[in-house]
């Protein structure tokens, strides 16, 4: 997906579950939390800011915001039913294609916790792979296309910029 993300936040801190997700997994957490912001943030008007937003799906490229969890998942079973298997999930639009295993059930991929320890796993195995965060991150969301990895990690680098201009 792609997002303009023009103001992240007025608020410097990291939500817990991000933060408790990052520390379980070895991941620095501004660059967890901006991970997530580059997969599904989603401008909140009742609060000014963009947050990553759990009810995100993106099937076959065509990335969408549902207003419930019940909305996301009537959403992503029609896709299943219809035989679209590469949906991109959650919070960290993590790809049922690849990771069903890990995800389990659509509704665990739903699931906020769920789908932030899956991605992390993903993300620190990366990480020992390449040995290096901004690699980890294009490896992430590209593994297998150089050029497709260092567009995404430049992404996430500057919205991880943006959040350490914040605090």
């Amino acid at each position: 997906m792609t997002f303009s993300i023009p103001c992240v936040s007025a608020e410097p801190a990291i939500p817990s579950a991000y933060r408790l997700v990052a520390e379980a997994h070895g991941i620095p957490s501004e660059l967890f939390y901006a991970v997530a912001l580059t997969e599904s943030g989603k401008r909140i008007d009742a609060i000014g800011a963009v947050r990553p937003w759990p009810w995100t799906l993106n099937v076959h490229g065509d990335g969408r915001f549902y207003p419930s969890r019940i909305a996301a998942r009537s959403a992503f079973r029609r896709a299943l039913a219809a035989g679209r298997t590469s949906v991109d999930v959650g919070l960290m639009q993590v790809n049922w294609r690849y990771h069903r295993a890990a995800l389990g059930h659509v509704d665990r991929a739903l699931d906020p916790y769920t789908n932030l320890n899956v991605a992390a796993a993903i993300l620190a195995g990366c990480h020992r792979t390449h040995g290096d965060w901004w690699a980890a991150i294009g490896c992430y969301h590209a593994p297998n296309a150089p050029r497709r990895a260092e567009r995404y990690s430049n992404r996430v680098r500057t919205i991880w910029r943006g959040l350490a201009v914040r605090r």
